[in-house]
């Protein structure tokens, strides 16, 4: 597997999908790209019309994979990073249904107080989807 393909969309939905299936009820896995790992998969995907453009899209799609969402998919938070692009990220798979991220790296790094606030901010987020 390529670097790019850690990430790939195809391989992150099966991981979900295969975690399910062994009979795990949450599911963490990382937030997944647009790109295409197995050439197999790109035919489906563009065959198909799989929408995976926009994080939201990706986001939906590796849930539908965990049972259609009768599994909780929690998404991994990654390398440290600001603070705008953690609720972007944050956003983007919040309006594609994920339950919930981890942030344990992007919010115990920080001064206590900056990082109570970044949780909260994640949580309304979260709130309001």
């Amino acid at each position: 597997m390529s670097k790019d393909g850690e990430t790939a969309i195809d391989v992150v939905g099966y991981a979900a999908q295969i975690a399910a299936q062994l009979g795990a009820h949450v599911i963490k896995v990382k937030p997944p790209t647009a790109f295409i790992e197995q050439a197999e998969a790109k035919k489906v995907y563009e065959k198909e019309k799989i929408p995976i453009k926009t994080l939201a899209e990706r986001a939906r799609h590796v849930v539908q994979c965990a049972f259609a969402g009768r599994r909780i998919v929690i998404f991994s938070g990654g390398a440290a990073k600001g603070k705008a692009e953690i609720l972007e990220e944050i956003r983007g798979l919040a309006d594609g249904g994920s339950f919930g991220s981890i942030v344990g790296r992007n919010s115990f790094q920080r001064p206590r107080t900056e990082a109570i606030e970044l949780l909260h901010e994640i949580m309304d987020v979260y709130a309001s989807a």
